[in-house]
């Protein structure tokens, strides 16, 4: 069982940046793909970004190239979400998730186990 725990999120003025973090439990947290993902209220929970398991492969969602980047540490255990001229439509709860012995996936259902959420928050 792997838990996922992201921290980072916040209240953020349009234009502005956070970073979010998701750390790990497992110890062969470099066997994960990991992927972040969001859901707004009323809205279905979408792809946001993901990662291989060594880091040398990433995509983003159109909605957030450009502006976001995912990195991963896998001495730390812990994948990053840099996010950079954050708009008011990036207000969601956002979330991590791990896809063992995959490579980043944009489909939810390829995800193994899923953090609790980091709400943020973008104000106009």
């Amino acid at each position: 069982q792997v838990q996922l725990v992201e921290s980072g999120g916040g209240l953020v003025q349009a234009g502005g940046s956070l970073r979010l973090s998701c750390a790990a439990s497992e110890g062969t947290f470099s066997t994960y793909a990991m992927g972040w993902f969001r859901q707004a209220p009323g809205k279905e929970r979408e792809f946001v970004a993901a990662i291989n398991w060594s880091g040398d492969s990433t995509y983003c969602a159109d909605s957030v190239k450009g502006r976001f980047t995912i990195s991963r540490d896998n001495a730390k255990n812990t994948v990053y979400l840099q996010m950079d001229s954050l708009k008011p439509e990036d207000t969601a709860i956002y979330y991590c998730a791990a896809e063992h012995l995959g490579s980043g996936s944009w489909w939810p259902q390829r995800y193994n186990y899923w953090g609790q959420g980091t709400q943020v928050t973008v104000s106009s």
